[in-house]
């Protein structure tokens, strides 16, 4: 049996595009997990963190996965530590940060993965990616697409014309 999951990507440090891309792919290259939508990437200011941080490139993609949600955190931690992401400051800038943000039918108070996350309602860096792969998706019975434009980071959000997976031949995959 497989569940939908919804995963959020973000980076700000380095090659950020290149890095989302390749997250991506090592995710769909995971035994248990297939990629079957990506949102653009957007590009936002840090939110919540140093306020000297360079701006992030965000994106989301949905999963197909046989794994638990408990697994797939792990699986995201491992492509996390493989581009030598570190956790030295709460919020502070990373050159990759991958955040399980929805699991289909799950909800958990875990500490160590709470579902859905529980800020994911309030960002428009997750939630304006989320809509624009899925402008039919729901985060706890509300429309995502109506979360994103009351998040307050709305305003300070840009759509890039990139995509964390880029059809072939595209002009987006540059």
């Amino acid at each position: 049996m497989t569940a939908r999951c919804v995963v959020a990507l973000g980076a700000n440090l380095g090659e950020r595009l290149t890095v989302l891309r390749q997250a991506v792919r090592t995710l769909d290259a995971t035994p248990g997990i297939s990629v079957t939508a990506s949102s653009p990437v957007v590009e936002t200011r840090a939110v919540g963190g140093p306020q000297d941080s360079p701006d992030y490139l965000n994106a989301v993609v949905e999963l197909r996965t046989r794994l638990t949600p408990f697994e797939v955190l792990a699986v995201c931690q491992s492509i996390e530590a493989e581009h030598g992401r570190t956790r030295d400051v709460r919020w502070g800038p990373r050159t990759l940060d991958l955040d399980v943000v929805w699991f289909e039918d799950v909800h958990s108070d875990d500490p160590r993965l709470q579902l859905p996350h529980p800020r994911a309602h309030e960002r428009a860096f997750v939630l304006e990616p989320w809509a624009l792969m899925d402008p039919r998706a729901h985060l706890d019975g509300r429309p995502v697409r109506k979360l994103a434009r009351e998040a307050s980071d709305f305003a300070d959000l840009t759509v890039t014309e990139h995509r964390v997976r880029p059809e072939v031949g595209s002009p987006c995959d540059t």
